[in-house]
């Protein structure tokens, strides 16, 4: 049928004069019929027709025959793919219902039909559902006098209906099948407002609102909360009224919220019911107090690092006179600053997240017993820095103090006054601090690290050696005590790297690494858990010094958990990489720490309402004279084909329009009457009116 070619006959003029002329003679011939009504009302008739026969002449009157060929209709078949769909048995009706159209509509001669899957790329997980972009995508080069129909199968949460459904006719009759079950019932947890951001100390406030659907009847749900690591906490709050939670940041770095709202009896998905958020905390202001000995050329390397950081409010002591010193100054003339220990190691020891000694040594100027404050301090969580002068290794040592107690090595009384290169240890390629730290050496554009001249032999206690220096000495240890935490770097030499001697090395990155592992940086942790999300790709990574295998729990949306093996990688971690396929939050615990992933947006408008409705696309089928049509007992309408103006659903069955459309393959052109034909007929009218008139007047005389 759609080869078949018929014909059609059209009549047109192609006049031989140009039309001002053409104009100018009807005009001329008017007047002179009206002159002759007044001068001669006998034979008016066979004048008019004389002039008539002339005039269309002038026309040239012809018959166009067109060839026509019959083209297809077009119509699209739309099939929602999104994750909603996944809910229910709306999977199975969909693809019962897909392939049962398809098949039909195959069937019908003049018909295109035009498939369409949405979301297409099955790799990502779309966020909200557009049906009607893609329409008008796989629809654009289809003239609007061949579009047969849309055919929606969906549970109808589309986000991009139209605003203007009435453009919609040109599409021909819009349909929807819906893949759900009336009066189904859904809870939801809505997050209104939630920072990303907090200071450590402070609190931040999340607002909420638990939403049910309209065949619920409960005015109070149950929400469960809990921060980090502490207990949760449970309210009874009533459903469809904002609330507000406040929750204080406990530390830097990933803070996480989650919040939990009760389930009820046949909802259709608990995926929407829960909403872990992620608050990274940030610090306000680190304070550091920086302790160094006796004025040497490396003190102001510790100070540049600290004060080049906005974020670092640093107290600074140098001990330029000690007590013992003996000259001719009188006190009252000296401007030297008395040490302030009890303000420091006392009143404001807890105010300091760091404490930096650099190069000191015992004298009468601090007591032994701020010493223990110290020791305590670390203990109960705070940070120290021990950088190891040649005092370290004599009776002057502060490791003769309550120190001891937390200081990872000892000193053995030996001082190596010679130039080495620090190497990294096995550990330290794996450890935050000093994995992947590269320097190229201003003196030869090469990898190597500049020397120092100077080391203190030290043996470790306790901790891990990140760093050796002579015969394999330790040189960077670093240590957790209860707590706290305390690096001891055997060395007083790290500023020739900042100097550039022999070349340089990353002395800047190094110490500011050092500074925030102190600080529990959580990106610096050696153990540190990190989860990412690609796609629908999760990847987790763990920090691990030691290649044994971990297995971590993955707790996915819908609350199912699932072992997952995390393996040594070449880049020293412990990673696995799975693929999520539900929309919504995953949750990785390795037993010590738990991080969140979230697939699609953290209010994503597919879990904001996943019931079927067919609100959204009724305003388009009502005005497309199309139908809404419910598949949940499993009866898939029948399909007409009906022509223009029409309405197109009935209780069991579907229309699509039949614009009975065609192309022109060619056009031929001939003469209404043949030449000689026009000649005689306008000499027959002539001979008629000039017999006509000569009677008449004999008549008259």
């Amino acid at each position: 049928m759609n080869g078949a070619i018929n014909s059609s006959m059209t009549v047109h003029f192609a006049p031989l004069i140009p039309e001002p002329m053409l104009y100018g003679m009807v005009a001329a011939s008017a007047i002179m019929l009206v002159l002759s009504f007044f001068l001669y009302r006998r034979g008016l008739f066979w004048r008019m027709a004389v002039v008539a026969g002339f005039l269309l002449i002038f026309l040239n009157p012809s018959i166009a025959v067109e060839d026509r060929k019959p083209v297809s209709d077009v119509v699209a078949l739309v099939i929602d793919k999104s994750p909603s769909q996944l809910n229910g048995d709306r999977t199975q009706r969909s693809n019962d219902a897909f392939a049962y159209l398809k098949e039909k509509l195959e069937k019908f001669s003049g018909l295109e039909v035009r498939t369409i899957e949405e979301p297409a790329n099955t790799e990502t997980i779309a966020n909200e559902t557009r049906l009607f972009d893609s329409l008008d995508q796989i629809m654009s080069d289809v003239p609007l006098k061949r579009r047969a129909g849309a055919i929606f199968i969906t549970d109808g949460q589309i986000h991009d209906v139209p605003g203007n459904p009435e453009r919609f006719n040109d599409y021909g009759p819009v349909h929807a099948l819906l893949t759900g079950e009336k009066n189904e019932r859904d809870r939801q947890l809505v997050i209104l407002e939630a920072p990303a951001y907090g200071i450590v100390g402070q609190s931040v406030t999340i607002r909420y609102r638990i939403e049910d659907t309209k065949n619920i009847k409960e005015e109070y749900a149950t929400i469960i909360s809990r921060a980090s690591d502490e207990k949760p906490a449970m309210d009874l709050v009533p459903v469809g009224e904002e609330q507000s939670l406040t929750v204080t940041i406990g530390h830097a770095g990933q803070n996480v919220v989650d919040l939990q709202a009760s389930p009820i009896n046949g909802e259709i998905t608990l995926a929407n019911n829960r909403a872990p958020l992620i608050i990274n905390g940030v610090r306000d202001r680190l304070r550091v107090l920086l302790v160094s000995g006796q004025p040497h050329a490396g003190g102001r390397t510790w100070r540049n690092l600290l004060t080049a950081d906005p974020g670092v409010d640093l107290v600074h002591f140098t001990i330029l006179r000690e007590p013992n010193k003996l000259d001719a100054t009188p006190q009252n003339e000296l401007s030297l600053i008395a040490f302030p220990f009890r303000e420091l190691f006392e009143i404001k020891l807890y105010d300091f997240d760091l404490i930096i000694f650099d190069r000191y040594r015992l004298n009468r100027i601090l007591p032994n017993y701020y010493f223990a404050n110290i020791a305590n301090y670390v203990k109960k969580g705070g940070a120290l820095l021990e950088a190891s002068g040649p005092s370290f290794a004599t009776n002057n040592s502060v490791y003769s103090t309550a120190l001891k107690d937390v200081l990872p090595a000892y000193p053995t009384g030996q001082v190596y006054q010679q130039g080495f290169k620090p190497e990294i240890t096995d550990i330290g390629f794996r450890h935050p601090v000093t994995q992947g730290l590269h320097w190229l050496n201003q003196k030869d554009k090469s990898e190597n690290w500049g020397s120092w001249l100077r080391q203190v032999a030290v043996h470790p206690l306790s901790g891990n050696v990140l760093m050796t220096g002579i015969q394999k000495q330790p040189l960077l240890i670093l240590d957790r005590v209860e707590e706290g935490r305390v690096a001891q770097l055997a060395s007083d030499q790290i500023w020739l790297w900042s100097r550039g001697f022999d070349g340089g090395g990353p002395q800047a990155e190094l110490l500011r690494r050092l500074a925030h592992w102190l600080m529990k940086e959580p990106e610096l942790e050696e153990n540190a858990l990190d989860v990412k999300v690609f796609g629908q790709t999760i990847t987790i990574t763990r920090r691990s010094l030691k290649d044994i295998p971990l297995t971590a729990t993955l707790t996915k949306p819908d609350g199912t958990e699932q072992p997952i093996e995390l393996l040594p990688t070449k880049q020293g971690n412990l990673q696995a990489k799975i693929k999520g396929n539900d929309l919504g939050i995953y949750s990785v615990d390795d037993g010590m720490q738990k991080r969140f992933a979230i697939i699609g947006d953290l209010n994503p408008l597919e879990l904001r309402s996943v019931i079927t409705t067919p609100d959204r696309i009724n305003p388009i089928t009502t005005a497309s004279k199309g139908h809404v049509h419910w598949l949940e007992n499993n009866a898939t309408p029948d399909l007409r084909l009906l022509p223009p103006g029409r309405d197109y659903g009935g209780a069991n069955w579907l229309g699509l329009r039949k614009n009975r459309s065609y192309t022109v393959t060619g056009v031929k052109d001939h003469p209404f009457l043949p030449s000689w034909l026009y000649a005689l007929g306008l000499l027959t009218l002539m001979i008629a009116a000039w017999w006509f008139e000569g009677r008449n007047r004999k008549q008259t005389s």
